[in-house]
């Protein structure tokens, strides 16, 4: 996360998680991140089409023993944009919103979960594939 880093006062530290929904993945993101993070790093989500927090994002990370009931969708003004240093995508079809702004991007495509179909077994191994892959990624971000 160092490279993330814009100056000395932690300003650009944090780090952000944005897809369209900002109701299964990106949230997903930002539980394992907060779990993960060293002190003094920020974490946040948002999505440019904020809808509700997934009943199933919030049902398989309590399986990891993260809690999301405490997190909501949110939209890009409502994060502080000038304490950002990275931002992570998280779009695979669909068109990833942007950030303006000099900061680190990384991108991860992967599907969204709440766009499984199939019966609640399907689409909780959905969300559980999405979620284990994540947590790898996330904790990468952190070695």
């Amino acid at each position: 996360m160092e490279n993330g880093k814009r100056d000395e006062t932690g300003e650009g530290r944090g780090l952000l998680f944005l897809c369209v929904a900002n109701s299964a993945r990106s949230q997903i993101a930002e539980g394992y991140a907060r779990a993960f993070a060293p002190p003094g790093i920020e974490v946040w989500s948002a999505g440019s089409e904020p809808r509700h927090l997934n009943p199933m994002a919030v049902a398989v990370m309590a399986e990891e023993g993260i809690d999301l009931a405490g997190q909501r969708s949110k939209g890009l003004t409502e994060i502080p944009t000038e304490r950002i240093g990275t931002v992570v995508t998280l779009c695979a079809d669909e068109v990833c919103p942007t950030f303006p702004g000099a900061v680190r991007r990384l991108h991860w495509p992967l599907p969204d979960p709440a766009a499984a179909d199939g019966n609640e077994d399907e689409r909780r191994a959905a969300f559980r594939a999405v979620r284990d892959e994540i947590r790898g990624r996330v904790a990468g971000l952190f070695r």
